[in-house]
Order: C-alpha cells, then sequence, then structure tokens
C-alpha cells in the first residue's frame, strides 16, 4: 500500500498557517507529500522547503484571483495537486494547511487504509473534527461547525474538489466512506488578531465581490474574537507538532465557555438536542456512509 499526502498553500507566512505542522503531522505514514504552493506575496517556498525530507515534492501553481464565486479557486488548485499525483499511489491524503492530526490516531488511520484497501466500494474514509477558535483553549461546539469530513480518498482521478475545496465527489456524485477513529483538529481561527482579520478581509474576496466585502467585513485592524455562540473548553492534549507554536501565543481574547448566544429559540432547541443525542437535525453531508 502506499499513501501520498497533499495540500495547497499560499501566503502561508502572511497569514500565520500551521501547514509545516500539518504537514509533518502525516508525514510518517505517507511515502510522498505533494505541496502546491501558489504564487506568494511572502517567502511561502522557502517555508515548505524548510521542511528538508525526501518525501516533499514541489509545485509551483498561479491563482486565478478573478475566480471569486464560492471559492472556486481552492477546488481549481486542489485539482491541480491531485492531479500531480502519480498513478503509483493508492490513497490520497488531504489536509488543508490549517488541519492537523494528533500522532495517537496515526496507527488507526493506517489501519483503515489497509482494511479498506481492496474493497472498490469504499471512495474514501472520513474524519470526525475539532475546531478551535481564539485560542488553543476552546473549541465550537455548535451547529456553526462541520463535524465530519473526507480527507482521505482513492487515486481515482475522476474523483474531483468542488465548490471551495470542502469536499469531494467522484462523476459529480457523492463519495461511498467508511469512517476513521480519527480527529482533525482545525486551527484555522486561531491566529494573532491582526493576522485574523487580515485573513477575513483578503479570503473572502475568494467568495465575494468588493462591495460585498465592504458592507459585510469589519474595517478594524483587529479581529474580534467575541463573536461566538457556543464554546467548550479544551482538556485534552495537542498534537506534538504544535507545542512551539502553542508556546509562541501570545495574545488574549475575552472568551467565557459558559456563555451560549443562539440566534433564536429553533436555534437553540437544535443545539440542545445535538448535546443530548449526538444527533445532528438536518446536517449536511457531502458523502454517504456505506
Amino acid at each position: 500500500m502506499k499513501v501520498c499526502g497533499f495540500t495547497i498553500i499560499r501566503n502561508a507566512v502572511k497569514y500565520d498557517y500551521p501547514v509545516v505542522e500539518s504537514i509533518t503531522s502525516i508525514l510518517n505514514i505517507c511515502d510522498e507529500f505533494v505541496v502546491a504552493v501558489g504564487k506568494s506575496e511572502d517567502d511561502t517556498l522557502g517555508l515548505i522547503r524548510s521542511i528538508n525530507s525526501p518525501k516533499i515534492r514541489i509545485i509551483e501553481t498561479i491563482w486565478d484571483d478573478n475566480l471569486r464565486e464560492g471559492g472556486k479557486v481552492l477546488a481549481v488548485e486542489t485539482n491541480k495537486c491531485m492531479d500531480a499525483i502519480s498513478d503509483e499511489f493508492d490513497w490520497c491524503f488531504y489536509l488543508q494547511a490549517d488541519e492537523v492530526v494528533h500522532e495517537k490516531y496515526l496507527p488507526a488511520i493506517h489501519e483503515a487504509m489497509v482494511k479498506h484497501l481492496d474493497n472498490n466500494k469504499v471512495d474514501g474514509l472520513l474524519f470526525k473534527y475539532l475546531h478551535f477558535y481564539g485560542t488553543y483553549d476552546y473549541v465550537g461546539d455548535s451547529r456553526t461547525w462541520y463535524k465530519n469530513e473526507v480527507r482521505i480518498i482513492r487515486n481515482n482521478k475522476q474523483i474531483r474538489s468542488f465548490r471551495d475545496a470542502q469536499g469531494f465527489k467522484i462523476n459529480g456524485k457523492l463519495l461511498k466512506v467508511k469512517e476513521t477513529k480519527a480527529q482533525v483538529y482545525h486551527y484555522g481561527w486561531v491566529k494573532p488578531p491582526e493576522k485574523q482579520q487580515q485573513k477575513q478581509k483578503d479570503f473572502n474576496k475568494l467568495w465575494h465581490d468588493d462591495q460585498w466585502i465592504e458592507h459585510n467585513v469589519p474595517q478594524s485592524q483587529i479581529f474580534d474574537y467575541s463573536q461566538y455562540n457556543s464554546l467548550k473548553l479544551f482538556q485534552e492534549t495537542h498534537p506534538a507538532v504544535m507545542k512551539d507554536r502553542i508556546v509562541r501565543l501570545n495574545w488574549k481574547t475575552d472568551i467565557d465557555p459558559g456563555r451560549k448566544k443562539h440566534k433564536n429559540l429553533i436555534k437553540w432547541f437544535l443545539y440542545t438536542v445535538e448535546k443530548h443525542t449526538g444527533y445532528r437535525i438536518g446536517e449536511y453531508k457531502n458523502y454517504r456512509k456505506i
């Protein structure tokens, strides 16, 4: 069995992406790792090269900044990266640049890939998610945050990234997937407030026009981390690769996990049902469990 990791990245230094931690978190169970580095305003290329592993293969790309609808450019770049993966690989392990896997899950992930290798009915493997917010001490526990995503897929070029690269489809249809016993730690909402605000201004350009951004993205230089509806305290350990980054945290947030701010009674009811049963009513799923 051969496994190729892959990811896309641009302006990793400017936006403080934990992309090095992301890649290295799964490098041990990958035979190769393809990184599509978009032309950047900083030394993202040098940052990826600094990983200094013979497993890393870099392809350089140019993002089409005219694609400003639904984050389409992210899927386009992801597909470029997938197309660069050699046919010799069986599985393709995708992580976005702010996603990290805890080392405690690597044996279970490897086991799942071996178990389903010869079952051609399985298009991919499903991961649970933890979404950190504000600092490394809090995770989102409301319906705002997606619970699961497909992150390992077969090396089948009929499988394509779609929409804003959140998931995959095969010939326009949902992937048939099996669950893993692993979680992905998503750190996209943990950045210095000034970098988070800059990211919001710039990344919304991948989805919306300038007029929308002017009316919907605050012009402040500092991101307001008080904009949450429900968080809970994280009491476990972070991936070992995140240790140095966590030590460097140098900002404070005014977060109270006891504060719940639901928009209306329906939102509160749906949240309460999920907390008591684990079931999310009306959950959107871009995959089909088998």
